[in-house]
């Protein structure tokens, strides 16, 4: 990517990443992850006495369909009714790096998110021995699967001016992601390999597992990057 373009996508980042700091935006849709995970983490290592990083794993993927719609159903949504979209394009900055800007701030915010999970990881750590490779790999996983959750929700904020109708997109498409594998007994065995194939879920459990498989990152790669050049695309409409 050319100088220019880290130019002026570095601005645009930094203006997205503080107003999400500078509003209660973040904060309260963190808390709430955070307990989410923190609440079924503790039930299952004290109250079921299962001392296993597993229900991370199992659990944020989860979590996430809601988080991430949350998150980004405001990026551009709010800013096509607002008007500051408008102002934001009068400047020398393409439309690609507004997307790119906007999407780092996302990501960022998400592993800030994860950051504070890895105290769960120290305390499994502490009860014994802890095969380190799959806990990498995991939270690889983890933002691979996030960061194209992100450019989904970023592309649904791109079709709407109202956030709640960006939120409902976003859920419904990550959802349909999600669950591709899990219908496979009722679609035509023709369909299966296939469907399961699409389903983000399938590479997740692959990569969480401490495989890293480059069908898996290619994968996610390649549904980022489309997303996103959907998301440039359906930004551009506005010059149409």
């Amino acid at each position: 990517m050319p100088a220019v373009a880290l130019a002026n996508i570095a601005p645009i980042f930094r203006r997205e990443l503080r107003s999400y700091f500078n509003s209660p935006v973040a904060y309260v849709v963190i808390i709430v992850f955070l307990s989410i995970i923190g609440w079924f983490f503790t039930s299952n290592m004290f109250l079921m006495n299962v001392a296993s990083l597993r229900i991370l794993f199992e659990l944020v993927p989860l979590v996430f369909l809601f988080f991430v719609p949350a998150v980004t159903m405001r990026l551009l949504a709010e800013e096509k009714k607002s008007g500051t979209l408008e102002l934001l394009t009068t400047k020398p900055v393409r439309d690609s790096e507004i997307i790119l800007g906007k999407f780092l701030a996302a990501w960022v915010l998400l592993a800030v998110a994860l950051l504070p999970t890895l105290l769960y990881v120290i305390t499994i750590g502490s009860l014994g021995p802890l095969d380190i490779g799959p806990v990498v790999t995991g939270y690889l996983g983890l933002l691979l699967m996030g960061g194209v959750y992100i450019a989904i929700g970023l592309l649904a904020s791109s079709l709407t001016e109202n956030q709640i109708v960006a939120f409902i997109i976003s859920f419904l498409v990550i959802l349909a992601l999600f669950l591709m594998d899990k219908v496979l007994m009722y679609v035509p065995e023709s369909f299966a390999t296939t469907m399961e194939f699409l389903s983000i879920d399938y590479h997740f459990s692959n990569i969480a597992r401490g495989v890293i498989d480059s069908r898996d990152v290619l994968y996610f790669a390649s549904l980022l990057g489309f997303s996103l050049y959907l998301a440039t695309l359906s930004l551009q409409r506005r010059k149409w």
